[in-house]
């Protein structure tokens, strides 16, 4: 089922989170409205989505989460913003990156306005707990990308390690989506509590997806180069897979040990990693890993109230599993 068919009940409510969004472009200085206008384009909306549905469940008031769903699009885009500089990446989402047109100075700057935009539409719910969770949220993944950036072409990395990361990168911020949605609902704390524990089972699924999707995706569905992760020195479960199964003769531990090597070199080795993943059962079991976070996820929302939005959480969980980008 397309993404689109599964927020139905939502589609609406997204479509003012489009126009809160293009408000934030509208900035009396023309050279940051460019760059606003620029990143604050496309996107799966799957976080703002998750905020409106999570509150389903109990009292929906759009004027608390209409924000709330604004900020965690907005602190979304930051972190790509920072992530593209960090990493030095081209292209993202099929579009030059700010870094690449702008240089890596102003993309910095431009995510850490993006940030504190977020953070003033997160205020706008005067919800404090939901503000300190923001203000968490944030530094979950600016603790997460610093792991990253100290582990790049380490090959010593266990998969805990793995996990730890992918969780504090990309689930903390399914779990503010879902999070947030159930608190600005006055959804009871058991309630508050299992859809946390969705966003963030189903947000390392997500994640373990997109990390098999940069060996086995084309750069016209992923909206980048295929093979990023390893170019950037990023250990993920499929190359962890590959050296499991691959101990001696294997790309992925020749590039990290010679990060410096020429550049006709270093893609050699990312398309026979490719080709490897390809001929090899890793594909298999990285979905097998994501199916066991989805089913995580589903089991979580047992115990939530029997309301159609229930299902949607479900087919949000499913397509997780089945994306192509």
């Amino acid at each position: 089922m397309e993404l689109k068919a599964i927020y139905q009940s939502v589609k609406q409510d997204l479509a003012k989170v489009e126009g809160q969004i293009k408000t934030v472009t509208e900035v009396d200085f023309p050279d940051l409205a460019e760059l606003l206008k620029h990143i604050l384009l496309g996107g799966k909306a799957v976080r703002p989505a998750l905020t409106f549905l999570s509150a389903r469940f109990y009292n929906y008031d759009l004027d608390l989460l209409l924000p709330m769903a604004t900020s965690v699009e907005l602190m979304h885009t930051s972190t790509l913003v920072h992530d593209d500089a960090i990493d030095n990446s081209s292209v993202r989402r099929g579009r030059p990156t700010v870094n690449s047109l702008w240089g890596e100075d102003r993309a910095v700057l431009l995510g850490d306005y993006l940030f504190a935009k977020a953070g003033e539409f997160a205020a706008l719910t005067g919800n404090l707990r939901v503000i300190r969770l923001f203000s968490q949220t944030l530094q979950i993944i600016s603790s997460g990308e610093l792991k990253q950036t100290f582990d790049a072409f380490k090959l010593e990395q266990s998969r805990e390690r793995y996990f730890e990361r992918i969780t504090s990168k990309t689930a903390s911020l399914f779990s503010l989506s879902t999070q947030s949605g159930a608190i600005l609902s006055q959804a009871p704390e058991e309630s508050i509590q299992a859809l946390k524990g969705y966003g963030t089972n189903l947000g390392i699924a997500f994640q373990v997806v997109d990390d098999l999707l940069d060996f086995t995706g084309t750069e016209g569905e992923l909206g980048k180069p295929v093979g990023s992760d390893l170019a950037q020195g990023t250990l993920t479960l499929p190359a962890m897979l590959l050296l499991e199964q691959y101990p001696e003769d294997n790309p992925v531990r020749e590039l990290f040990d010679n990060p410096d090597m020429p550049e006709a070199a270093r893609q050699g080795k990312i398309k026979r990693a490719i080709d490897m993943v390809g001929s090899s059962s890793v594909e298999r079991e990285c979905y097998k890993v994501a199916s066991d976070y989805c089913d995580k996820a589903r089991r979580e929302l047992e115990s939530l109230p029997d309301k159609p939005v229930r299902k949607t959480l479900v087919e949000i969980a499913d397509f997780v599993v089945s994306r192509k980008n």
